[in-house]
């Protein structure tokens, strides 16, 4: 039947998505461009590509039970030494985030898995680069700030070329704009049709 390597996310949204998106591929990450600026609430996680109802009905479930919370970024943080990250801060909305990822992982549900770290959410902005630029990253973005309220939370998949594309946005009750939009983003359709059972 064939498998799909899926992630579950926050995007950031515009302008800031596209901001932090620049600054990573600036800072010699060359992955910047084939990842969407993000809050990971279930990393990349490989599963059986008809299992994909399943898993899209239990992430409209969790959504409609799920209520909008205000996200603030401020300032960076890093895992290094032990995961060569460098990140912006969420400094308000990680409560909500580690809620919604428990949910989201529920042991009872589709995406239940074990997770290397303990949940941290973030927002990296460099990773596996040099150490002096990760330096730069850390620096640089050091006064960074940003705030929205999340509304919602989207479902990706990972293509065969490594890039990340959504498959589908998941509103929070019945919240009135969803997942906010960033730039380059596929259109659902589109990258919906690209998966295919092999």
């Amino acid at each position: 039947m064939g498998t799909v390597t899926l992630g579950v996310s926050i995007a950031v949204p515009e302008p800031y998505g596209s901001q932090l998106q620049e600054l990573r591929a600036g800072f010699g990450d060359a992955a910047a461009h084939g990842i969407p600026t993000h809050v990971t609430l279930v990393p990349p996680t490989e599963v059986a590509a008809d299992r994909l109802p399943e898993i899209r009905a239990h992430l409209t479930e969790v959504a409609a039970a799920f209520r909008a919370f205000a996200m603030r970024l401020a300032g960076t943080g890093t895992f290094r030494p032990l995961s060569p990250v460098v990140y912006v801060r969420i400094v308000e909305g990680a409560q909500g985030c580690t809620r919604l990822q428990h949910q989201v992982r529920d042991p009872e549900g589709p995406l239940d898995r074990e997770l290397a770290f303990p949940y941290h959410p973030h927002v990296t902005v460099a990773h596996g680069i040099s150490e002096e630029a990760m330096d730069t990253a850390f620096t640089t973005l050091a006064d960074y700030a940003a705030e929205w309220v999340c509304d919602g939370f989207a479902l990706y998949e990972q293509g065969s070329d490594g890039v990340w594309r959504k498959l589908r946005e998941y509103p929070f009750g019945a919240g009135p704009t969803g997942v906010p939009a960033q730039l380059n983003s596929p259109a659902d359709d589109a990258a919906e049709a690209t998966i295919r059972p092999s």
